[in-house]
């Protein structure tokens, strides 16, 4: 354990790195603090001294009561049965006889281990890579594809501009307040955003650049529902716009551009590839509807003057458009990340400094820092799945559902596997997936469902077997955040609690019995892979012209810092000034504007070029008049994702212990509702619980509710149980956002919401029912 005077240690996590006070004679935690170079550490951290050793940490392995009676035949009592504690001899021995019965009966390819859990601080024990690389030493698994933060961006963006590394089409604040004189956003960038990062954050700083970019005199203007996805500091014009129309705007946006005569026909001969096609649909010219601002006006709510003077503004000075996460996940979300490209050329200034397009601009916490190039990270190599099976992580439920069938995907159809197993670490499947009345059908089918975790939450309770696991606070590793200048020193704080162990040995155990512990391990503990890890990427940093210290030296003085040495060039600089030398990886060479390929592929829900689909739910569509209120869920301020939804911070911003719906003043008052009412907010697949916050910063028809409530049914597992906490993915539509990318579409989703006199009581961070062997 790290020795540090004062009883003062340094760690990490998501939200940054912190130092933690300890009792020394009981290894209690008794407080957390920041450190010198993060100016602005996040309140997560205040929550963590309180569930480190809280009364939902898991103490030792268990067994679902029914599973341990009768095995597979008991899969429809998850998450309403007691768990029965076992020993560690028997959790081990069923799951690799789980293990081995699917591989024998099923095959490698009905284990699915494609556990979607956020990206760990520490390099050595981060869940998944440690569950993938045992799982393809086992012989391999059914695993994901794609991403559910940014899936329709990563899946249109390799046939426009021939890259999927969508974190890094960033352009950076120290860039912006140098030359971008017009930020324009769709679906803004909300600061708390910027918490978090994969990796781990490690400086806080994004709040001091809006005060700064507006000091610099930089025009914001915030594109959104909701007034708050943009600080105030930034002094932003919002523009609110109904949820899923950001497509049209931006159409509405290029066509006044062409009629004006201010776009960059240059450019877009230069350096783009079937313009010449989009603009044609752009105009009208086959299918008679021009495309103009007043189109685009009555589709998306914003008024034609107002449409017609932003393209003028941003045709006349150094713009950057940026295009956030949220947007995109919605149905055909390829479409407005498309769109963002096809104005940005427009405009032509792409490769400009401070200029062209962002995507996720403020999505994580150092995305827009500045940082050096070329800074490898510490990794436990993970090996190859021979297993080719990919199921994209949007149609999880399918894959569950209906194991034989036919999914087309990017320009392939994939035959769904069998899955009998399903092995999770890290993650919480009943928060990110959509529509959980019918995941939770799926979530029944399978023979065994394994788990490892810290707190009994969801995929706990709706688990087999589970073993539990350390936290951060509880091992030893290294940070290296992916979009980050430094090597964190993590140091272990305090003793594994009660019966828990860490992932990495957990599997190392697993892999022992089943004949291959040697490939998985090589005899390496923790400190010795921590060594080993550093001292690989220590040669590569040198060879890249780097100086870190020896590892001795490094985990003594806690950090090590990346200096950043040049100015980074703007994005696509180098294809700006020599298109055929430096050309894109597309088809082409150039921007896409109009893609052969995806023609190829014969998608009507993604067209060749884009183009405005009206959405399956919005609301200027029929269902809106039986359900008139738009829901978007937003990522929570108070925890990462459903992380540490039983903390104080998280519980205190509850309203009567659930999450709160934010509804406008006039919306509320039509439905007789007033703050700290329950309210039921509903559609044909289901209902939830939520406390009322009237918020005047809301576009009216639009209600928000942010994600992460921990999963808490009034039957647990019976599909179709209203939910009490607040989770508003019961609601979400299950759909792709096209045979493309099949990205998640949680943003599209139409509702109604009702008073609830009687609410039932919340249940979600009480303990599931334990027994003993002999009751069980």
């Amino acid at each position: 354990m790290g020795d540090r005077a004062g009883n003062s240690t340094q760690t990490a996590s998501h939200w940054g790195v912190y130092r933690v006070e300890t009792d020394p004679e009981t290894h209690r935690v008794l407080s957390v603090g920041g450190v010198p170079f993060d100016p602005d550490p996040s309140p997560i951290q205040r929550s963590l001294p309180d569930v480190v050793h809280g009364g939902l940490r898991i103490d030792r392995p268990y067994v679902r009561e029914g599973y341990l009676r009768s095995r597979k035949a008991s899969r429809r009592g998850r998450g309403a049965e007691g768990f029965v504690p076992v020993g560690w001899d028997q959790a081990y021995e069923l799951i690799c006889e789980a293990l081995l019965e699917a591989r024998e009966e099923f095959g490698n390819e009905s284990i699915y281990g494609g556990s979607y859990g956020w990206a760990s601080a520490g390099r050595l024990h981060h869940a998944q890579s440690t569950l993938k690389h045992f799982l393809s030493l086992f012989g391999g698994f059914t695993e994901k594809a794609g991403d559910h933060s940014f899936g329709a961006a990563a899946g249109v963006m390799p046939y426009v501009m021939g890259r999927a590394d969508i974190p890094h089409l960033v352009v950076r604040w120290n860039e912006i307040i140098g030359h971008t004189r017009l930020l324009v956003m769709f679906g803004g960038a909300h600061v708390k955003n910027t918490q978090i990062d994969n990796g781990g954050a490690v400086n806080h700083e994004n709040a001091h650049w809006y005060a700064k970019a507006r000091q610099a005199g930089i025009e914001v203007v915030n594109i959104s529902p909701s007034r708050a996805d943009v600080m105030d500091s930034a002094g932003p014009e919002w523009v609110p716009i109904r949820p899923n129309t950001d497509t049209a705007m931006m159409l509405g946006l290029a066509h006044t551009l062409v009629s004006t005569g201010q776009h960059d026909a240059g450019f877009l001969d230069r350096y783009c590839s079937g313009y010449p096609q989009f603009e044609r649909y752009l105009l009208g010219l086959d299918d008679g509807v021009p495309k103009d601002a007043a189109w685009a006006s009555r589709i998306t709510g914003v008024p034609e003057a107002t449409i017609t003077g932003l393209a003028r503004r941003m045709a006349g000075t150094r713009t950057l458009i940026n295009t956030s996460w949220s947007v995109q996940r919605a149905d055909h979300g390829e479409q407005p990340v498309w769109m963002t490209v096809a104005l940005a050329s427009m405009l032509g200034q792409i490769g400009l400094t401070g200029g062209g397009f962002s995507i996720g601009f403020g999505a994580l916490s150092g995305s827009n820092l500045a940082r050096p190039a070329g800074i490898p990270r510490p990794t436990k190599p993970i090996g190859r799945n021979p297993v080719p099976f990919r199921v994209p992580v949007g149609r999880l439920n399918d894959a569950l559902l209906d194991p034989g069938g036919r999914l087309e995907y990017n320009g392939k159809v994939i035959d769904l596997p069998h899955t009998e197993v399903i092995y999770s670490a890290g993650g919480n499947p009943f928060h990110h997936n959509l529509h959980l009345n019918r995941f939770l059908e799926g979530w029944q089918r399978p023979g065994t469902v394994i788990v490892h975790e810290q707190w009994w939450n969801p995929p706990a309770r709706f688990a087999d077997i589970v073993l539990p696991s350390t936290t951060t606070m509880e091992r030893n590793d290294i940070a290296a955040p992916a979009h980050g200048k430094y090597w964190i020193a993590m140091h272990q704080v305090v003793p594994p609690y009660a019966q828990s162990r860490n992932d990495l040995d957990m599997f190392g155990e697993l892999a022992d019995r089943l004949g291959f512990g040697f490939a998985y391990h090589q005899n390496r503990d923790e400190m010795q892979w921590l060594r080993h890890m550093y001292d690989e990427a220590r040669l590569i940093a040198e060879e890249r012209g780097f100086d870190p210290p020896d590892f001795d030296s490094f985990w003594k003085g806690e950090a090590y810092e990346f200096a950043v040495r040049e100015a980074e060039p703007a994005l696509f600089a180098d294809f700006r000034a020599d298109p055929d030398a430096a050309p894109l990886n597309t088809p082409s060479g150039r921007i896409e504007l109009f893609s052969e390929t995806i023609r190829s592929f014969g998608y009507d829900d993604c067209p060749p070029h884009p183009s405005w689909i009206e959405p399956a739910e919005w609301l200027g569509g029929a269902l809106a008049e039986r359900y008139p209120l738009h829901l978007l869920s937003n990522q929570p301020k108070n925890k990462l994702h459903s992380q540490l939804d039983h903390a104080p911070l998280s519980r205190k911003a509850k309203i009567g212990g659930r999450e709160p719906l934010h509804i406008t003043p006039r919306d509320a008052a039509a439905r007789g509702l007033a703050d700290g009412d329950v309210v039921r907010v509903f559609n044909d697949r289901g209902a939830f619980l939520a406390g009322v916050r009237c918020d005047p910063d809301l576009l009216p028809g639009v209600v928000q509710v942010s994600t992460g409530s921990w999963y808490d049914p009034m039957e647990p597992g019976v599909p179709g149980s209203l939910e009490k906490h607040g989770n508003p993915n019961v609601v979400t539509l299950d759909k792709g956002t096209s045979r493309l990318a099949q990205g998640s579409v949680a943003q599209t989703c139409l509702v109604e919401v009702e008073k609830c006199d009687d609410p039932p009581a919340v249940t979600a961070f009480d303990l599931p029912r334990i027994v003993t062997a002999e009751q069980a």
